[in-house]
Formats: C-alpha cells, structure tokens, sequence
C-alpha cells in the first residue's frame, strides 16, 4: 500500500516537473519555474583573481535534467567597461520557485537579498566601483593576492559572512527581502544579459554529476573557479554545505509534534501533591492522534529508505554510470522532499485542544450582595468534577 502511495506520489511529481521548465515570458527576467526550493548556498573560498580587469561573479544553484547543480562562481571580464553584474536569484510565486537571471548594468539591481558573499551581502555590491575606464577593487572581499593590481582600496562589509544561507527569496522558509524604489528603477532599466562564456560555464556545469546537489548533498568539489569554464585546475572546493540538503529518507529527522501541541505525561504515575493534573479526556485523545500519525510517518520514511536502498544496491548490480547515479539521486530528493512536505502538512492539521475553562472562577454576580446578617449559611463544598472539555475538531 506504501509503495503504491509513493509510486503515485512520483507520477504526479513527474508529470509536474515535464511542464515546469518551460520558459515562462509573463514577467521580465524570469526564465522557469519548478516545485523544490533550491539548496542553501555553500561555504567556500574564492580562488585569486588570474589578471586584472577581472570581475567576480558568484556561484548560483540552476536547475537542469537531474535537479538543482551548482554552477561554481568565477572571475569574469564584463563585456563592457563600466558595467557590474547582478547576480540572478530563486524566488517564489504562486506555489513554485522560478529563476531570475543575472544581468549587467551600470548598477547593481536586486538579487532576492541572497548573500552570495564577496562583496554581494544581500543588497547592493561591495566588491569595486569603476573610475576612469578602471576598476577599482575592494581587498576586503577579492582575492587579488597572487596579481600585481594598483587601483585597490579597503571598505569592510557588514554581514560578509552570515549564518542564514538560504538562496531564494519569498515562499516558506526564504528570504523576507523586498526591493527597495532604487532597486525597482534598477530593474526596468536596459540591461546587459550573461556573456557567451557565462552561458558555457554554466553549460559545461550541466555536465558534471558531481555538481547535482543530490550527489554532493549541497557541498560540490568545485565550488569556484579562477577562470569560467576550467573545471580541472585552479579550483576551489566547498568546505561544506550550506545547510542541509535532505536526499533520501533516512536524512530526515524523526516525526515530531508541531510547535505548542500539548505533549504526552512523562511523570510518575502517582504524582505528588500540587503537581499538574493528567490530561482531560480531550488531551488524551489528541495525544492519541498524535502518537498514531507520527508512528504512520515513521513507517512510512521506513519504506521508503527500503525502496531507495534497493535502487542503490540495484545500481551497484548493474555498475551504473554517473548520470545515472545523478537521475536515481534527484528521484530519491523528489520522492524524499514530496513526503517531507506531506507528513508536515498532516502533523500541523492537528488541532490543539481549547483552553479549559477557569477552575475555580465564580459565577458572575447577577445582583448585589445582600447585607451581611441576611446572607444565608454557605453550603458545603461539592467536590463534583470539572465538566469534560468538548472534543478537538479531527482533521
């Protein structure tokens, strides 16, 4: 039955994805649009720039036959003096991720509030200004150690390195970065798009499996290159991922309960006196539910480890080559991320239980008290039970 489910989980998930490279030409710069968020940007050094008049261009998650790869950052020279990369960026709209391109101008517009690092912190560029048909370097975030370059300067960059290196903009989870007038002029502006030697080095990134971010689980061999498109010297690999980047069933964590539920008893079974009362009748139930679903996703995350170690023991039969291992890879992320984002969904739909009622409010006075030698003696205290709580509306 678990098999049948997922198999059909990844028919939809298929039939989805055949129409979601396509090219979508509503809105200016945007280029495809897919149903997984892209990778944290990973943490790597950038190589020393090979001559001057070089500008750095940082590394991006694309999204190609086998999912999302990493396409390394690199030295690039613009195409025209006086012109500055934005870098492109994945934002989201209307249930779907879609890519943004990079463009040059002679400013730089807004790149979703990614901080792709040496000299791009999420909103503007840090790394040089032209002056004088020559460009100007900041040593705070080049590498320009290795090349005798003269037109330098320092400026420090708030937030050069960051904790959060999420990579889109928008939807859960992303970025909460809007764009500011400037950038909005920016962006209407006439722009320059990616050089023929940008477009090869992102082509020659296609190529490669170890570059899917399946394989290297968001941590690439080749994070940044000293020249666009050279993937076999001057290379710099990541010195680890971003963030994690779940691939199969056994990367995620085990089920648990949506933030404020009511948990389950862990005292003793006779608690002291002043400790807090068992859980009503409501709570009980609710806990019921809860223990229920999370045992449900549990063996469901087992079955699908199962089914995804046999298509690796499958592989190792067969000696598969690496595009083949990359195809398996971004079907297991599929089928790993579809399941994720359901048992999430499923788990939030539970309902916390109503507060109870006050325990020992009393009932509102209707008239005013009658005068003390009038009032009547006060009857014992019933000790009858709180009336039960109503039952938790079930999903």
């Amino acid at each position: 039955m678990i098999k049948t489910l997922i198999a059909a989980w990844l028919l939809v998930i298929s039939l989805t994805l055949g129409a979601l490279a396509l090219p979508t030409m509503a809105a200016a710069q945007i280029e495809f649009s897919v149903t997984i968020a892209p990778p944290p940007v990973p943490v790597y050094e950038q190589p020393a720039i090979p001559a001057p008049g070089f500008i750095w261009v940082p590394g991006y998650w694309y999204y190609g036959p086998y999912g999302y790869y990493w396409v390394p950052g690199t030295w690039i020279q613009p195409p025209v003096v006086g012109l500055l990369w934005t870098p492109g960026y994945w934002g989201w709209s209307e249930g779907f991720f879609v890519w943004h391109g990079g463009y040059w101008g002679p400013q730089v517009g807004f790149y979703g509030g990614v901080n792709y690092g040496y000299g791009y912190p999420g909103r503007g560029y840090e790394g040089g200004y032209w002056r004088d048909n020559r460009f100007w370097y900041n040593r705070e975030v080049n590498n320009i150690t290795q090349v005798h370059i003269t037109n330098i300067y320092s400026k420090t960059v708030i937030n050069n390195t960051t904790v959060n290196r999420v990579s889109y903009v928008g939807g859960p989870g992303g970025l909460t970065v809007q764009p500011t007038a400037e950038e909005q002029r920016v962006a209407h502006e006439r722009h320059t798009p990616a050089t023929q030697v940008q477009l090869q080095h992102r082509e020659t990134a296609a190529t490669r499996p170890d570059l899917v971010a399946s394989v290297n689980h968001g941590k690439p061999e080749v994070a940044a290159t000293a020249k666009p498109g050279n993937f076999e010297s001057h290379t710099v690999a990541a010195s680890r991922a971003g963030g994690p980047v779940p691939v199969h069933a056994r990367d995620l964590p085990k089920p648990q309960a949506p933030a404020g539920a009511p948990q389950a008893p862990t005292g003793a079974p006779h608690a002291p006196a002043g400790a807090p009362k068992p859980p009503s009748n409501a709570e009980a139930d609710y806990q019921h539910q809860q223990a229920a679903l999370q045992a449900r996703h549990q063996q469901e995350r087992d079955a699908l480890d199962q089914m995804q170690e046999r298509d690796h023991a499958y592989l190792n039969q067969q000696s598969a080559n690496a595009q083949k291992q990359a195809a398996i890879e971004h079907e297991h992320r599929q089928q790993t991320e579809f399941l994720q984002q359901r048992q999430a969904s499923e788990m939030q739909s539970l309902r916390t239980p109503a507060p109870p009622p006050p325990q020992h409010a009393p009932p509102p006075l209707q008239h005013a008290p009658a005068p003390p030698a009038q009032r009547a003696p006060t009857p014992p205290a019933q000790h009858a039970p709180p009336p039960p709580r109503g039952e938790p509306t079930r999903p």
